[in-house]
C-alpha cells in the first residue's frame, strides 16, 4: 500500500503526540486537568512533584498543543487545549487493567502452577 505525503505527514503527527504521552508524569498530569483548570502548584501537588518539574512536563504538553497556559494575573492557570485526548487515554487505559488482570504476579517466593508449567514445557 502507497501512502500519500499527507497521510505520511498524518502518520508523523500522530506519532509526535503518542511520543509526548510516553511519561508516566504527564499522564498524570492530564488526567488531573480533564477535572478542570488547575495551577503548576496544585498539579505538581496533585502528582507529588516539584514545581520545576511539573513545569518541565508541562511545556512538553503545551509544545504538543495538548495543554494551554492563561494568564490570570500573575498566575498562570493550565487546562486541557484537546478535551478528547483524555479519551484516547482512557482506551489505553482500559487496555493496560485488562492485561493486568489477565496476568497474575505471584506472591515474593511463591511460583504458580501456570509459571511452572510454562518453564517445564
Amino acid at each position: 500500500m502507497d501512502f500519500t505525503d499527507d497521510e505520511l505527514e498524518q502518520y508523523r503527527m500522530h506519532a509526535d503526540v503518542c511520543k509526548v504521552l510516553t511519561d508516566a508524569k504527564r499522564l498524570m498530569l492530564l488526567d488531573t486537568l480533564r477535572a478542570g483548570d488547575r495551577t503548576v502548584g496544585e498539579l505538581a501537588a496533585s502528582i507529588g512533584t516539584t514545581l520545576p518539574n511539573a513545569s518541565q512536563h508541562l511545556a512538553v504538553l503545551r509544545s504538543a498543543g495538548l495543554v494551554e497556559g492563561i494568564r490570570v494575573g500573575t498566575t498562570v492557570v493550565y487546562r486541557l487545549s484537546e478535551p478528547a485526548i483524555t479519551d484516547a487515554c482512557d482506551v489505553i487505559h482500559g487496555i493496560v487493567l485488562r492485561r493486568l488482570a489477565r496476568t497474575s504476579v505471584p506472591a515474593a517466593g511463591r511460583v504458580d502452577d501456570a509459571a511452572l508449567q510454562a518453564v517445564q514445557g
